[in-house]
């Protein structure tokens, strides 16, 4: 489904907090409610740093909760997110959204959720959701559409586990994967996931995840596998965030008929199924 900007709005806010959740990962919260009200989980807005044309081109960053503000997660690495990491409450910034689509809503028993590395940002407005915990978009899409729900969250070493708290108080069962061993043995977040597909016993089950590209591939074949749906969020580097500049494009369709399409108006969020990787 193709979600124009048309309805997004673009303000100037202040910073209200800007903490860090672990290694390189912050959580900035705006003084936006009005936006975070309209958006569901899974879509974003772009973000830039008011005032300041260096970096020029707003950064993407998906919507992560709305309890006080509009609340987003990001990455400390390039140039825009390492300053942004420096910024205090009072600065401002310039955002806009909320934009893209959604993660479906559909009445599900056992929804679970993949994410490697920052690929979590979404899941935790998206597990509200699922339980009934808090309700999205105006008006308010049907919440309280899963059973249960579970979270495999892949990172490279426990330091970069990012909000586990908040996944646990919100009723999710947690399965976390180290590259490295310092949690559990040294393995790919496909290993958790796998165990649970095979466990999967008549219940309706649906998979959604966001990440790397070759983890969210390899999700997208082991649910292929499984006969489960899937849908996928991708991290396509995006311009202008609205649809003009045709720099988020990704090969949706078959393997012998597919065309490009806007991760930033006709996703982010596709069927996996449609995604020619």
């Amino acid at each position: 489904m193709t979600i124009f900007a048309d309805h997004a709005e673009q303000l100037c806010v202040p910073i209200l907090a800007n903490d860090q959740l672990a290694k390189d990962t912050y959580r900035v919260r705006l003084d936006a409610s009005e936006l975070a009200a309209r958006a569901v989980p899974g879509q974003f807005f772009m973000v830039r740093l008011s005032g300041c044309n260096d970096p020029l081109i707003a950064r993407a960053l998906a919507l992560f909760d709305r309890c006080s503000g509009l609340e987003l997660v990001y990455l400390a690495k390039g140039k825009f997110t390492t300053r942004l990491a420096r910024m205090q409450p009072g600065e401002l910034v310039d955002v806009t959204g909320p934009l893209g689509n959604g993660f479906s809503n559909q009445p599900v028993d056992h929804l679970i959720m993949v994410a490697g590395g920052i690929g979590q940002t979404p899941f935790l407005a998206v597990a509200r959701e699922a339980l009934g915990l808090q309700s999205f978009g105006l008006p308010a899409r049907t919440s309280g559409y899963a059973k249960r729900v579970s979270f495999c969250y892949g990172v490279r070493s426990a330091d970069h586990l990012a909000g586990l708290d908040l996944f646990q108080q919100a009723g999710v069962a947690m399965h976390v994967a180290t590259e490295d061993g310092s949690i559990g043995p040294p393995q790919r977040v496909t290993s958790p996931l796998e165990k649970l597909l095979l466990e999967e016993n008549g219940d309706t089950t649906r998979v959604v995840v966001c990440g790397p590209e070759p983890m969210m591939e390899a999700v997208a074949h082991l649910a292929h596998k499984y006969h489960v749906p899937c849908e996928v969020s991708l991290e396509t580097p995006m311009a202008c965030g609205i649809g003009i500049c045709f720099t988020c494009v990704a090969r949706i369709g078959s393997q012998d008929d597919w065309d490009y399409k806007r991760t930033c108006v006709e996703g982010p969020v596709f069927k996996a199924e449609d995604v020619v990787w």
